[in-house]
């Protein structure tokens, strides 16, 4: 009997330490990029590698895996985040093509959140360009290990050591080139591997696909050894293992070298840089490799941290409890198969035929027929199919491990950002940060029968982007569309138009999303609140400061609002206090110039009285609106735009009309780089100037010029729009 419950033991023993042993070989990464730097094709380069696809897609004959939506066949760029998996030398590698144009930043950062690495891939010819820039800030800010591919090299132009030196000055990691190149431009080959020194090339022609192992060619011995020595001495500068064994052998050996590689992967503290061109199929073998070699598995990242719920769902400390007990609340879980269950949604799929619910799971097994908690709401949920997606197309499985990526099929009401856990044990995960709307559009059904279609069809739009707003605007009563830009809303607006067949819409002309802030402020402004009604009444007076707050608005932290107290003597009660910067915060949503939302303003609370029986919180939190939007009046007021930083690359030929045409669109020109027969040329523009911009940049530049812009805060408005 004994030894039946030790073989029972050793057996469940056994499978927990398979089941971990395989999450060290799950690689979940994301790509991301500049809009056209290539993310897509190296992604359906990788699924034809590793034997998922049988014919290479291409992105201009609308063949692709991840762009399968038929606006993105369309466009010829990625719109959706798009997720697939694949196996690759007995790893497991979820990947995550997510888009490269500003307007739908927001899926980059839902993607971000649940990605435990990145290849962040750059254009060989222009290096970082703005776009990369900004996703690369948004892999800093959820701390994801990442490494760099900078592809096209087969491009006019291309040169591996500018690219590697604009990651250096714009997203200043220490990169570190683990590859030469064999051949220039359109002669490239293939590269140097400085780790094992030797030549991996592909050939044109018959076989061109199969990757060649020899020695490095004569003519780059000497570059390779010196750069070799370079990686040596630089990787030796950063990690203290590999310090020691070079001043012991003034070399690193390729094991100490490749641990300290990864080291420095996971820290951020380097990123290691490849080169090739997916167009081609070279390059995508040893970026692979990286992959497995540098990035995180999910047991190498930090345990998961989220707060403890109540029984009913609510977040324990929401409130009611102080700074100390809401820290004591948050509980972390690392990524064990056996724990209880934690799952964070980061996208939803609502289609006519079914609602798909995109999972990261962090801790637990979760598996067919299971009912889980949404611990954001409180409700339960039953799961009725786990799915491994592959772009459109997916494949039943019965059970999924933390660390896995799946959809599941059964959840009913779970929104993006919700955590799904075991009703047992209830967590709740920080959900992605949302980006706020800056465009809007009024929506209209063109026969009034297809009023309350639009209505379903623009709820189902909203429950799958975040990141859309949709409200109905109480003066004209038409429903609005809020985005994130003009080419958003178009995507949009065109969904609506193609899943609900013979809806026809009416949209409005896009308008921008104004704020309003304080150029000066007042100082001691008192207001009383004095109700009495009958029975308990209610008395707060407050005095407060208004100033403005410092630092470029929009890129203040806090939402550019800051409040402060600076009452003693017990005056104003500290519970009092969070009532009166509530109802400040409350006053922030329409300001006194047209009823904007109200950014970039310091409030400090000076003094206050209280009554002994008619104070509460109630009568604070009315007192801290009402001397707001008071004082608001009283201050100086400025109605602020939102702007974009611009990055417009024409011919040299046209640079003079760009800039005379960008003057006229009241944009501030900050620079122009010149590259070979074309330039780049940088300037912030407000947004409302660049609606159909680039129609006018294509008939201006004969088709050749192309933009990209980027969200670079709000300035304020011209005298003629206050």
């Amino acid at each position: 009997m004994r030894t039946d419950v030790r073989r029972t033991h050793n057996a469940v023993t056994d499978t927990a330490a398979a089941v971990l042993a395989g999450i060290t070989t799950v690689r979940n990464l994301g790509i991301l990029a500049h809009v056209d730097a290539g993310k897509t094709t190296v992604t359906e380069r990788i699924l034809f590698l590793a034997g998922e696809t049988h014919k290479r897609g291409e992105v201009h004959d609308g063949t692709t895996v991840t762009d399968c939506h038929p606006q993105e066949r369309e466009r010829g760029i990625t719109i959706f985040a798009a997720a697939v998996s694949c196996l690759w030398d007995g790893h497991r590698i979820n990947l995550i093509d997510t888009p490269g144009h500003v307007d739908f930043a927001d899926e980059v950062e839902r993607s971000l959140r649940v990605l435990d690495g990145a290849v962040a891939v750059f254009d060989a010819v222009a290096g970082v360009e703005p776009q990369s820039e900004s996703v690369w800030r948004q892999a800093d800010r959820h701390g994801v290990p990442r490494i760099a591919f900078v592809n096209k090299m087969d491009r006019a132009g291309a040169d591996l050591d500018a690219a590697v030196a604009s990651i250096r000055e714009r997203l200043h990691p220490v990169p570190l080139a683990v590859q030469l190149p064999v051949g220039r431009e359109g002669d490239f080959i293939g590269v140097v591997d400085l780790l094992t020194m030797r030549a991996l090339t592909w050939d044109d022609g018959p076989g061109r696909d199969v990757l060649r192992e020899g020695p490095v060619p004569e003519e780059l011995r000497s570059e390779a050894e010196h750069r070799r020595r370079r990686l040596d001495e630089a990787v030796a500068g950063l990690h203290p293992a590999a310090l020691e064994e070079y001043y012991e052998h003034t070399a690193l050996s390729t094991a100490t070298l490749t641990a300290a590689l990864r080291d420095l992967t996971h820290s951020g503290e380097a990123v290691v840089v490849l080169c090739g061109s997916a167009y081609r199929n070279r390059g995508v073998e040893p970026l692979l490799a990286a992959v497995t070699a540098y990035l995180p598995s999910p047991l190498d990242v930090p345990a998961v941290r989220g707060s403890a719920v109540g029984a009913a769902g609510s977040v324990g400390v929401a409130g009611s409890v102080g700074a100390e007990d809401a820290e004591s609340a948050e509980l972390e879980r690392a990524a064990d198969p056996a724990g209880p269950l934690t799952a964070l949604v980061f996208k939803v799929n609502v289609t006519a035929s079914g609602r798909l619910t995109y999972l990261r799971l962090y801790t637990g097994t979760l598996r067919k027929g299971d009912t889980v908690l949404d611990a954001t709401t409180g409700r339960t949920e039953r799961i009725a199919r786990i799915l491994r997606v592959q772009a459109d197309s997916h494949t039943e499985t019965d059970s999924a491990v933390a660390g896995d990526i799946v959809a599941v099929i059964g959840v009913k009401a779970a929104r993006t950002g919700a955590t799904l856990c075991a009703p047992g044990a209830p967590l709740v995960l920080e959900p992605p940060v949302t980006a706020e709307p800056v465009v809007t559009v009024a929506v209209e059904a063109r026969r009034s029968v297809d009023t309350d279609r639009l209505a379903v069809a623009l709820a189902r739009l909203a429950e799958e982007d975040p990141s859309l707003v949709v409200r109905t605007d109480p003066e004209t009563g038409q429903r609005v569309l809020s985005g994130l830009g003009e080419l958003h809303l178009e995507v949009a607006v065109e969904k609506i138009r193609r899943d609900h067949n013979g809806l026809e819409v009416t949209v409005g002309r896009p308008e921008v999303a104004h704020r309003e802030t304080v150029e000066r402020g007042v100082t001691g402004h008192v207001h009383r609140h004095v109700k009495q009604d009958g029975g308990a009444g209610q008395f707060a007076q407050v005095v407060i400061d208004v100033t403005p707050l410092d630092g470029p608005v929009g890129a203040q932290e806090g939402g550019g609002f800051v409040f402060a107290s600076t009452v003693t003597g017990g005056r104003v009660p500290k519970e009092y206090v969070q009532a009166v910067e509530a109802g400040c915060r409350d006053a922030l949503t329409e300001g006194p110039l047209g009823g904007h939302p109200v950014t970039g303003l310091r409030v400090t609370l000076t003094d206050g009285a209280t009554h002994t029986k008619d104070s509460s919180d109630l009568a604070f939190r009315t007192a801290g609106r009402t001397a707001l939007r008071d004082a608001l009046r009283l201050c100086r007021m400025v109605l602020l735009e939102p702007v974009v930083e611009v990055a417009v690359t024409v011919p040299q030929e046209a640079v003079g009309g760009v800039l005379g045409d960008l003057a006229a669109r009241r944009g501030r020109v900050q620079g122009s780089d010149p590259r070979g027969t074309a330039a780049t040329v940088t300037a912030v523009v407000p947004l409302a100037e660049l609606f159909g911009y680039a129609t006018a940049l294509r008939s201006r530049t004969q088709g050749r010029g192309t933009f990209t812009a980027r969200p670079a805060g709000y300035a304020p408005a011209p005298a003629a729009a206050r």
